[in-house]
């Protein structure tokens, strides 16, 4: 069956990448009105950062020859954003593809559906965020799409937003409000940074 594949969105400026670099997803979404989220995606490694633009893709439950084809045009810094319908049957990426997808520069992989070779993505420093690991192979069939809106847990993901996961999970930001959400956010971190040391303070005080 056919791959369908939309023209790519536009890179996000390297700038602004570095300004989202260690920014908390929950800060990000309580400046969006605490929505945007994937539910029910885990990291596969804790401690990693992801940020980079998302390259969507829309697979047939259990099938990745579309991640495939999507491996041969992406760019670094892209993230693979795969709508794979949350299903737990078959595994859309593995070690292979986690190679593939490192020599081309990846930024990481949001997957709504599993993985499998687990112990590679848990050494690796390319972040992966999925809803669990199963041994079992995907078909290669089809169809599937490339650059188009797709749904990620509940979280609508368009090709070219902003995507940043840490060990809470994973949000999208559309590339014109990333910009314009950054003071917002800055704020909101030095206001929770100053709440800290204020309670951390009266913590030394009573050890004294």
């Amino acid at each position: 069956m056919s791959i369908a594949e939309l023209p790519p969105a536009d890179l996000l400026p390297s700038d602004l990448l570095r300004q989202y670099a260690n920014v908390p997803t929950s800060i990000i979404s309580d400046n969006m009105d605490r929505v945007p989220g994937a539910v029910g995606l885990l990291p596969m490694r804790e401690g990693l950062h992801l940020v980079g633009t998302a390259l969507t893709v829309r697979t047939r439950p259990g099938d990745n020859l579309a991640i495939h084809a999507a491996l041969k045009s992406a760019r670094a810094g892209e993230v693979l954003v795969i709508d794979g319908d949350g299903d737990l049957s078959r595994a859309l990426i593995g070690e292979v593809i986690l190679a593939h997808a490192e020599s081309r520069g990846l930024a990481g992989f949001v997957v709504d559906g599993v993985i499998r070779d687990v112990a590679a993505f848990r050494v690796s420093a390319t972040p992966c965020y999925a809803r669990g690991v199963i041994h079992r192979g995907p078909y290669k069939n089809g169809p599937g799409e490339i650059n188009a809106t797709v749904s990620i847990g509940g979280l609508v993901v368009n090709p070219g937003d902003l995507i940043v996961g840490d060990d809470d999970g994973v949000v999208a930001v559309p590339a014109a409000l990333a910009a314009g959400l950054l003071p917002g956010i800055r704020a909101q971190q030095e206001h929770e940074r100053q709440k800290l040391e204020a309670y951390r303070s009266r913590e030394r005080l009573h050890a004294i």
